[in-house]
């Protein structure tokens, strides 16, 4: 018995944090008024209805102390409003929350300060908010002000800061307070690479003397990288929540059905964007895997086929099939067609035509693809679909490590060893 109470006790001491069944709502009013005056007189006369919208609905949430945890999610999905219950900062409708330890929210950039006092006086200011004394804060002046890089602007008012100089100061005096919880929205994006390194290093620190660490990102990479867990927010309940690398491989797969779905919806000819004699009509355009289902979603080295079914209204045109793939910003990559592969076409009523890539050189990115039918000439136009097409490829698995460009080359790398000859010269000699 004595035990098992012991055992309760030190499971207890090593929750950091601890949220049950937590709900936000906010009353938003159900018409705009042009004025405050117009919003007073409904408000008085009874007339002023809301809707409520709820940012986070019963969410659940313990961590321990010592953990780095990632929270992902659409804009909206209800993180920065979790983070303010989490840092005081908001008051749930519903639901208790424990806090275990000295807390240390960074939610946005400039948070706390004040823009017409210097960056000196609001390193005390937001000391003082966090509930140290002026004599501790001066202290730790000199090291918050060399950590943010800003000894020679220190006593401009924050005004004249730039949003990244303002991120590093917050940055540097939130996380020089040595918190048992730091909390962090999204700021480490702000500010050039050094600083964000310094930042990242920084938290690792923290994470060696075990503060419990959490942080808020779109960058799914830096979650991976720096967090033991995540949690999957979406429309205020929690989606998932487990592994880092598992919650964000969940995340990334629903983004790209989400994707799929929009680019199989958007797909077809738009009047504006087709042109032709319609002698020869390209009736229906898919792209398809190597096992023939439609997809829209592709890694390098895939096999991508695009099938174009159609119709002949003239049978004895002899036509030039093409496709063109450009890039999203424009960059036109490629523009094969059946003459230049030496392909004579005899056209039936109705027909079906495929273009095979074996093996998708292309990188990561968004990419649009026309489709064409033509004379033998060239000077008569039967059907194009300009850029109506679209695909991405995405590489999130790591099989493909090229990320400048438009294409791999499939190249490979080799070393050779120089070896000496009995002259005394040397040969190259593979490794």
């Amino acid at each position: 018995m004595f035990d098992r109470q012991s055992n309760r006790g030190k499971a207890r001491d090593e929750i950091a944090i601890c949220l049950e069944d937590i709900s936000v709502r906010y009353r938003v009013p159900h018409e705009r008024y042009a004025t405050l005056k117009e919003h007073t007189i409904r408000w008085l006369q009874r007339r002023v209805q809301y809707d409520d919208f709820w940012a986070l609905r019963d969410v659940n949430v313990t961590l321990r102390r010592g953990e780095v945890v990632g929270i992902i999610g659409s804009n909206g999905a209800g993180k920065s409003t979790l983070l303010k219950v989490i840092g005081r900062v908001l008051r749930p409708t519903r639901g208790r929350v424990m806090i275990c330890g000295r807390v240390a929210p960074l939610l946005e950039f400039g948070a706390g300060f004040h823009p017409e006092l210097t960056g000196r006086e609001n390193v005390f200011l937001n000391g003082a908010i966090l509930g140290f004394s002026h004599a501790q804060m001066q202290a730790k002046f000199d090291q918050i002000v060399d950590f943010a890089e800003l000894r020679d602007f220190i006593d401009a008012p924050l005004r004249t800061y730039s949003s990244g100089m303002i991120a590093r100061l917050g940055f540097a005096v939130a996380t020089d307070v040595e918190p048992d919880i730091l909390i962090i929205d999204e700021v480490l994006s702000v500010g050039d690479a050094a600083f964000q390194q310094k930042s990242a290093e920084r938290i690792q620190g923290f994470r060696a003397t075990g503060a419990t660490i959490l942080l808020v990102s779109h960058n799914l990479a830096s979650v991976e990288a720096m967090c033991d867990r995540a949690i999957w927010l979406d429309h205020g309940r929690v989606v998932a929540e487990g592994t880092a690398a598992t919650v964000v491989h969940q995340y990334r797969e629903r983004d790209k059905a989400v994707e799929a779905e929009h680019l199989a919806e958007s797909a077809g000819p738009k009047e504006l964007g087709r042109w032709g004699s319609r002698q020869i009509e390209i009736v229906r355009v898919r792209l398809l895997n190597e096992q023939g289902d439609e997809q829209t979603i592709f890694k390098t080295g895939d096999t991508l086929v695009l099938q174009l079914d159609y119709q002949a209204h003239a049978p004895s045109l002899s036509p030039v099939f093409g496709i063109a793939i450009h890039r999203q910003d424009g960059v036109h990559i490629t523009g094969p067609n059946t003459a230049f592969a030496g392909l004579t076409l005899a056209a039936p009523k109705d027909g079906t035509i495929r273009y095979t890539i074996s093996r998708l050189p292309l990188l990561d990115g968004l990419y649009h693809i026309s489709v064409a039918a033509h004379n033998q000439a060239g000077t008569e136009m039967y059907d194009y679909h300009d850029r109506c097409y679209s695909f991405r490829v995405a590489n999130d698995d790591g099989d493909v490590r090229e990320r400048y460009g438009l294409i791999t080359l499939w190249g490979e790398w080799r070393q050779a060893h120089h070896a000496k000859n009995r002259e005394g010269t040397t040969r190259p000699a593979d490794a």
